[in-house]
């Protein structure tokens, strides 16, 4: 079975807060992750590491998501990832011809800004065939990212023996405390 631990996507966005954004949800979720602000920039990081999918957002400075999208599909193998189009432009002037374009012609899924993380993941899980994971594993993933964040400078071969042996139920309940507090 495939894990997300073994895909490397590709985050294409002009924002950088955005692109920041979209990078933790998938580090989150397990995924690795490398990020470009532009088309240039994205075929660069294509031509040096083929990614396993590409979150692209359509209207970007330089060159655009769907010129990016036109230049992958120019070579036999790029043209297989699959596109993820994140937009915010969906319904206005800006995107909405070329999101018609490239959902009749070729990548069909897309999500428009603000994306929540869920809707994210469970689309890149989707397009990559990635289970979600059973709740008890999902809880131990959450909790070992957020003490990572809130303990940064602590061992980390210590964090691992903690969650191994930690009882998944009792982390369950532990993670749900903290998402209501």
């Amino acid at each position: 079975m495939t894990t997300a631990a073994e895909k490397l996507i590709l985050v294409v966005d002009d924002e950088a807060d955005l692109r920041k954004f979209l990078k933790m949800a998938l580090e989150d979720a397990g995924f690795k992750v490398d990020t470009a602000c532009d088309g240039f920039e994205a075929l660069e990081k294509v031509s040096a590491r083929k990614p396993d999918l590409i979150s692209l957002d359509l209207v970007m400075p330089k060159k655009s998501g769907a010129k990016f999208y036109h230049d992958l599909q120019k070579n036999k193998e790029w043209a297989k990832i699959p596109i993820l189009i994140v937009t915010g432009h969906a319904q206005d002037e800006l995107g909405k011809s070329d999101l018609e374009q490239l959902t009749m012609s070729g990548p069909g899924i897309y999500l428009e800004k603000p994306v929540k993380p869920h809707s994210y993941i469970a689309a890149v899980r989707k397009m990559l065939n990635i289970p979600e994971g059973d709740s008890a594993q999902s809880a131990e993933e959450t909790l070992r990212s957020e003490l990572q964040k809130l303990f940064p400078q602590e061992n980390g071969e210590k964090l691992e023996s903690f969650l191994k042996s930690a009882d998944r139920e009792l982390l369950k309940k532990l993670l749900d405390k903290t998402k209501q507090s």
